[in-house]
């Protein structure tokens, strides 16, 4: 009898696995479907992805860029020692140039200047024009003209701008955080949407200290060509107020030279 209800169960189990992957196959009559099933699940899910990733990505640039965007709020002036290095590949050479730059706010836009001491050099941006005097050479001035939001937008890249005015021109990420000289800062990697300034920068890594607000390193990176310029800042000092003398081209502005001597 035991047998027999083991044999019986046994078909009855059986009968219950077809049955089961009858109603199976009724949803999906062929292999075809079943991979055409597959594929629009596939698809379906994908995109929700992406978007949870793009998401995490904004949820942590948002912060850092709400801080940029308060300490812009308080933005006066500020002091800072830096390096400007360019590096050209094509040779594997890095020039310096060292010296103190000094930004400060006036009406709606920045103001620029840059006293270099090696080499000699000062280069000041206010009003639209970018003028730079050497010794023995005199001043050489240049108009930004109608791209003067993109030149401003470089020249005071990270010194008294509004954190999420950046991405009207760029596409920004965040790249997480990195200590500067003992200091920690959020590092943002920034694309120009504009395809003429990619031309000129293919992408600009910034690293803020959203505690300040500014930038305490940059580096611009040309396309192709594996051309950079890294600027470092040190001794930052933020100021309610720096002197007009400071933001008028030296004395040496002045005087024009014979030019080099043979």
């Amino acid at each position: 009898m035991m047998r027999i209800r083991g044999s019986a169960s046994g078909r009855v189990g059986s009968k219950f696995a077809v049955l089961l992957i009858g109603c199976t196959m009724l949803s999906l009559p062929t292999a075809t479907g079943q991979i055409a099933a597959l594929a629009a699940f596939a698809r379906f899910r994908l995109p929700k992805q992406a978007e949870s990733k793009a998401d995490a990505d904004r949820k942590a640039l948002d912060p850092v860029l709400a801080q940029v965007d308060a300490a812009a709020a308080n933005f006066r002036a500020v002091q800072a020692d830096f390096v400007w290095e360019q590096y050209t590949k094509v040779v594997d050479d890095k020039d310096d140039q060292k010296g103190t730059i000094y930004y400060r706010r006036q009406g709606k836009g920045i103001e620029m200047m840059a006293d270099l001491s090696e080499p000699k050099k000062a280069v000041l941006f206010r009003e639209g024009k970018i003028q730079v005097a050497q010794p023995n050479t005199g001043v050489a001035t240049y108009e930004a003209g109608k791209d003067r939001e993109t030149v401003e937008s470089f020249l005071v890249l990270g010194f008294g701008g509004s954190g999420h005015d950046l991405l009207k021109q760029f596409d920004v990420k965040y790249l997480g955080q990195e200590t500067i000289d003992g200091n920690k800062t959020a590092k943002l990697e920034m694309v120009p949407k504009s395809e003429r300034v990619k031309k000129v920068f293919e992408k600009i890594w910034l690293w803020i200290d959203p505690s300040l607000g500014i930038s305490r390193q940059q580096q611009f990176f040309e396309p192709q060509s594996g051309n950079y310029r890294l600027a470092k800042y040190t001794n930052i000092q933020l100021k309610q107020k720096i002197d007009d003398s400071v933001f008028k081209l030296p004395a040496y502005a002045d005087k024009k030279g014979s030019g080099p001597k043979n």
